[in-house]
């Protein structure tokens, strides 16, 4: 009977290489007692934007980030994550003319700052069925587990996932995963969001517990992701994610429930130069307009951005690229790979509202990108692209970005 199933794993192994590589899915194949690996990216960005014309030109050393993973026993592995965003530690000044009435805002959480985003042991029992402990990743969508430079073209991570929910998403919690065949699944039990985050611009993408020494765990939140490989290098899969936010905030200001509802459905395809990859996701928030109320009276001091929240959120991602090496054999020279690519994203972080919210159209948004990856080595590539973002308002609807990226790994 073993013998009958190991076999049945064997055979469905080419499909099985159609899983997108996340760790979230997948105990690590290395033997070695100790080893770290890592990634990073630097930006540059021009704007003209019709909503803030004096939007100035910037460089950002945006992250890199290290692996580091240690072998404690057979099976059983210390792993962390360490970010080093932007280039700094501490608190910065933001000046948001979208959000803070073109006040400057002290940002805690965001820019220059070193996180620990993973630690956690992995007790992997055997391909299929894994179990982590401490603080893991919430892979939400497409972006979560593309998150490597080489992994997305745009020189930022996926626009619509990226401004909906956390980029980065890591709670505390308890963690099952696994593979067999051509599934591979995650099911997490991790602490919830605190609602005093979310806002109008980015939904509960600012909901993640980092402003305090310790998180809040009064509400928990379930999470379950699904991947099936439907050949080489083509996946579809589902992911879902509840949990109420309400009795996470940072004192008892609220009454009632406000509980987070998250579907998304994903996939990418990979057929000799072309890739085509894309996300749609779908969310919800309970007694949203209570969540505002209460986010009004929060102080300045807490760093968010008190601005009403919508009861109804919706994005969708798609980009479709050629590799022009693969394509025009002569063209081998030049490198590894030479992608052109196109991509659209339509989000609206307000799509609903409800009591007195103010449903504003400035929140509806459709982003058209263009622009080239080239990778002169497998794990370096240089990025270029124009975006042309549309509003939802009727006048000084226009934001458009040029944009250069370094990214690599190792």
């Amino acid at each position: 009977m073993r013998s009958a199933f190991l076999l049945a794993l064997l055979a469905s192994a080419a499909h099985a290489q159609g899983l997108p590589a996340d760790t979230a899915s997948v105990a690590s194949e290395s033997s070695a007692r100790f080893e770290v690996r890592g990634y990073g990216v630097v930006n540059y960005a021009a704007y003209d934007w019709d909503t803030d014309p004096a939007r100035r030109t910037a460089m950002d050393v945006e992250r890199l980030v290290l692996y580091p993973s240690v072998r404690l026993a057979d099976r059983v592995t210390l792993r962390a994550e360490f970010e080093i965003e932007h280039a700094g530690t501490g608190s910065t000044l933001e000046f948001d003319v979208q959000e803070e009435f073109g006040e400057f805002e002290q940002e805690i959480e965001a820019g220059g700052e070193v996180v620990l985003e993973q630690l956690n042991v992995d007790f992997a029992v055997r391909p299929s069925f894994g179990v982590r402990v401490g603080k893991v990743k919430v892979p939400m969508g497409l972006a979560a587990v593309n998150d490597e430079p080489n992994e997305y073209y745009t020189t930022t991570r996926a626009e619509a996932e990226a401004t909906m929910i956390p980029s980065n998403w890591y709670e505390v919690g308890v963690q099952a995963y696994g593979r067999a065949g051509a599934f591979a699944y995650v099911l997490s039990v991790v602490n919830g969001l605190d609602s005093s985050g979310f806002s109008s611009a980015n939904w509960v993408q600012r909901g993640g517990q980092s402003r305090f020494e310790t998180v809040t765990a009064e509400n928990l939140a379930v999470h379950a992701r699904l991947d099936v490989a439907l050949a080489d290098e083509t996946s579809v899969g589902v992911s879902g994610y509840v949990g109420d936010s309400a009795d996470n905030r940072p004192r008892p200001d609220l009454e009632g429930s406000a509980v987070v509802g998250i579907v998304d459905v994903h996939g990418q395809v990979e057929r000799g130069p072309l890739t085509v990859r894309g996300a749609a996701l779908v969310g919800w928030l309970g007694n949203a307009d209570a969540v505002s109320r209460a986010n009004r009276n929060l102080p300045n001091a807490l760093g968010v951005r008190r601005t009403p929240v919508g009861s109804q959120a919706y994005g969708a991602g798609i980009e479709a690229g050629v590799d022009l090496v693969r394509l025009v054999p002569s063209l081998g020279g030049v490198g590894d790979r030479l992608d052109v690519f196109g991509r659209i994203d339509t989000y609206d972080t307000m799509a609903s509202v409800t009591g007195d919210v103010f449903d504003n159209p400035r929140w509806q948004r459709t982003t058209y990108t263009a622009g080239l990856n080239w990778r002169p080595v497998g794990p370096v590539v240089l990025k270029a692209h124009w975006s042309h973002r549309l509003l939802g308002t009727t006048e000084d609807r226009v934001e458009n970005t040029a944009s250069l990226g370094l990214g690599f790994e190792f």
